[in-house]
């Protein structure tokens, strides 16, 4: 069952993206992971969604992130141990890297990119706070091919083992625990306000009953098929139905355009038909 607004906690997708919206919480969050300072944030986008060409399968990017040097950062709250994070990494990547490429653009355009998954578990079980990939060379591990590649893995599970205090202090918090860091006394009164904040309630309680009602309705219409191909279908109508519905129904209740675009994966010109 769905938590309440009141229940949330950085940990959860919502409460995690919307604070990660905010540029100066977002930029201290990403040099911290990081040990690096990373350029000035030029855009923020949340629940970011890539639809793939043919029959390949669309992904929606918690948030996305590019700073002023031509970076991009994919960052992830991922709740749930689905034993698949290393191949949805790999997938990630080849999202990002051609929808970052233009028809004709050469390979060096590729920016550097940066994917990051929150974890409250140890996906590798090797009890290490934060794990960062490069490409290196097996015959000499010193060797790192510069393909502008990095991909992090964060386990709160291990917060106590973290080397440095900004880091620790962020991972116990995702464990609930509150410090008294500058970084996570902000993060924590910013959501004690977004709690106050009735539009914010009305946003999460549409997208959450947005997400209840697509999946029930492209369920109900898949199985109604009765084979495999009529439930793919189903899904897809169903969901697409009800996107039209509560994108209308968010629109009545003035909600943002791009706010309804990122909450339903409709264009804002199909909204704008609404």
């Amino acid at each position: 069952m769905s938590k309440a607004f009141d229940d949330l906690t950085i940990a959860d997708d919502y409460m995690f993206c919307t604070v990660m919206q905010d540029k100066s919480i977002c930029t201290a969050v990403l040099n911290m992971v990081l040990s690096r300072s990373i350029g000035a944030i030029t855009d923020i986008t949340y629940q970011k969604t890539f639809n793939q060409l043919g029959n390949a399968k669309g992904i929606r990017l918690d948030v996305l992130v590019k700073d002023d040097r031509g970076s991009v950062y994919d960052v992830e709250m991922q709740t749930t141990n689905q034993q698949d994070l290393a191949k949805r990494l790999r997938y990630y990547q080849a999202v990002l890297d051609v929808s970052s490429l233009e028809k004709g653009g050469h390979y060096t355009d590729l920016p550097h990119s940066f994917i990051i998954f929150f974890c409250p578990f140890d996906y590798l079980n090797r009890d290490l706070p934060i794990y960062t990939f490069k490409t290196i060379c097996s015959e000499d591990t010193a060797i790192t091919l510069p393909n502008g590649v990095t991909q992090v893995l964060i386990n709160s599970a291990a917060a106590h083992k973290a080397a440095d205090p900004e880091l620790k202090s962020f991972l116990n918090y995702m464990n609930g625990i509150v410090s008294d860091s500058p970084l996570i006394r902000k993060i924590d009164e910013y959501i004690k306000t977004l709690k106050e904040n009735e539009e914010r309630r009305k946003e999460y309680m549409l997208l959450q009953a947005f997400e209840m009602d697509a999946r029930k309705d492209g369920i109900q219409q898949g199985i109604q098929q009765g084979i495999q191909q009529g439930k793919s279908i189903g899904l897809a109508e169903g969901a697409r139905k009800k996107a039209f519905e509560t994108a209308q129904f968010m629109k009545q209740a003035n909600c943002d355009i791009s706010f309804i675009a990122q909450a339903t994966g409709l264009s804002e010109r199909e909204i704008g038909y609404l």
